[in-house]
């Protein structure tokens, strides 16, 4: 099977990330979400920068959290040879 596209690959981490936020905060909680991904050369770089007011979770934890799931899921893709479904 063929290696996803990048496409695939920074929306397959964008996702993952947002989801991870979204799983500890309401959207409506959340001020600022910015969830920047690259993928050049094989290399996957993703920066997660969450503004959501301190409670059960800490921004900056969820944060990390978030920015591991979207590895992780990218890491999936390519066990799975690039079969998203």
């Amino acid at each position: 099977m063929a290696e996803p596209d990048d496409e695939t690959v920074v929306q397959t981490a964008a996702e993952a990330a947002e989801g991870v936020v979204f799983a500890h905060y309401r959207q409506s909680d959340v001020r600022d979400l910015d969830v920047t991904v690259s993928f050049e050369e094989g290399v996957l770089d993703v920066d997660v920068y969450l503004n959501a007011p301190d409670g059960e979770a800490d921004p900056e934890t969820v944060a990390d959290e978030a920015a591991r799931a979207a590895q992780d899921a990218v890491d999936d893709l390519f066990d799975d040879g690039g079969d998203a479904s």
